[in-house]
């Protein structure tokens, strides 16, 4: 093989197959090999189609020799979070109803990547219905962190975090509510995206599109070691599919088109809600600087509608006693439920239909003010997180009630958000900046993104599970 594919971009993957410098079959075998010798450390894959994969990887090396070649990720292999259904694969959703569930259809977005060439390798770990910070759950256990196995890899996408970290996958799907992307990013020190609210059907995760006052925040979207594979992973699930009744058809821009010099950047270490640690404050400091210094003009200011995040504090998706998530639990035939989730269902009694619409109205108020706030800029630059990865069950400690605020903020504007690694703690945890945009302009986001990368340097392998 022409390359190490466990330390390469999935686009790179595609280019070596394409030019037979490597085969499919060879990258899949690669992959499995890796998977086999990390996974027991970090439990990330927990359920595996290595035997399809191969299948499938033959059948797409016969495809090139005959000159079709479905594109950029035509070859590689991927895994992919265990909320989206996947034909003739075990899907849970992490809840015990489920534990035996093999759909009979894919995830719209599952069958775009597999019509695109990508082949599935097996199923990533997540939290129960993807409702956490912290991937743990009474059908496959926990996943750790492959930084220090001590802590959490994050959640709700901390499987597909670990796997990607640790070489096991070039690239996942994770989805994402208040940061279960980014969220497992920052802990992972990998790259991934939250497109905007809009963007990429939610048909066939189990967190969908009929949640009314809840739906808007739910996004899914391409998780991978490099921030240039995440563009073309984009182009490949966005887009209406005549189900999610919310998808719009906006064009997806070319990063490469975007020029830093002369961009406008509001960067805050401190939302008001969370203080960050010192080191965390230091690293987007650091990348300010640096993007200042490559011609970008940045401004430390706080958009201050960010302070209503307190008033508003969860209860539109809470506002029902959180029934819906009863609904969820109901239907996939659950009777015994996380921890969390218990807590969750306990901690949430349902308020006033008139407390309630007044909810709502706060949150278009936020909307608003943040659109009106974004006027003056192309980016805002803010820490993914106040902490680096934590230890397991310490999201859900009340002193860390905002520990994750500098993600939801923006799954309540439905603004595409990004983060990368831009430096590493003095415990040698990966540390990660998060660049937010305009609504539909991924494009700014993944230039900034890539920026940063070249800066900094990005992912760099993990040690103790090596």
């Amino acid at each position: 093989m022409s390359i190490d594919v466990n330390h390469s971009s999935a686009v790179d993957i595609g280019k070596a197959i394409a030019s037979n410098e490597m085969t499919s079959r060879e990258a899949v075998e690669n992959c499995i090999e890796r998977i086999n010798k990390i996974n027991p450390s970090i439990n990330a894959l927990v359920q595996d189609c290595f035997e399809r994969a191969l299948s499938e990887a033959d059948s797409l090396d016969i495809e090139l020799a005959q000159g079709i070649n479905r594109g950029p990720l035509h070859g590689v292999p991927m895994t992919l979070k265990d909320s989206l259904d996947t034909e003739g694969v075990i899907t849970t959703w992490a809840t015990l109803g489920r534990q035996n569930e093999v759909p009979e259809a894919d995830a719209t977005l599952v069958s775009r990547l597999r019509e695109a060439g990508s082949i599935l390798l097996g199923k990533t770990n997540t939290p129960e219905l993807t409702l956490a910070a912290d991937t743990d759950n009474l059908v496959y256990g926990r996943t750790k962190n492959p930084y220090d196995t001590n802590l959490s890899p994050g959640g709700s996408s901390g499987g597909a975090a670990a796997i990607i970290a640790t070489g096991g996958s070039p690239f996942d799907i994770g989805s994402d509510t208040g940061g279960s992307i980014r969220i497992p990013a920052h802990s992972c020190g990998i790259a991934g995206i939250k497109p905007t609210s809009g963007r990429v059907p939610r048909t066939g995760h189990c967190i969908s599109y009929a949640l009314g006052a809840t739906e808007s925040l739910t996004q899914n979207g391409p998780m991978a070691r490099y921030v240039r594979d995440l563009n073309p992973i984009l182009k490949v699930i966005s887009g209406p599919d005549s189900k999610d009744p919310y998808i719009v058809p906006m064009p997806i821009r070319d990063p490469s088109e975007i020029d830093i010099k002369g961009m406008r950047i509001a960067f805050h270490t401190d939302n008001g809600l969370m203080s960050p640690t010192q080191e965390i404050s230091n690293v987007v400091r650091n990348v300010a600087s640096a993007l200042q210094d490559k011609g970008a003009a940045t401004v430390e200011i706080l958009p201050d509608p960010i302070r209503m995040l307190k008033q508003i504090d969860g209860r539109n998706g809470t506002g029902d006693g959180r029934e819906w998530v009863r609904r969820i639990l109901r239907d996939a035939g659950t009777n015994q439920f996380s921890p969390f989730i218990e807590n969750r269902l306990e901690e949430a009694p349902g308020i006033p239909t008139s407390e309630f619409t007044e909810v709502l109205e706060m949150v278009d108020h936020y909307r608003s003010g943040m659109i009106q706030f974004m006027k003056d800029f192309d980016v805002i630059l803010c820490p993914a997180s106040a902490k680096p990865a934590v230890g397991p069950g310490e999201s859900f400690l009340p002193e860390n009630k905002f520990l994750y605020s500098y993600t939801s903020a923006f799954n309540v504007t439905g603004w595409p958000a990004g983060v990368v690694r831009g430096g590493t703690s003095s415990s040698n945890l990966p540390i990660a900046v998060q660049v937010v945009g305009k609504p539909w302009r991924e494009d700014i986001v993944l230039s900034v993104l890539e920026t940063v990368e070249e800066i900094t340097g990005g992912w760099i392998a993990p040690t103790s599970v090596l």
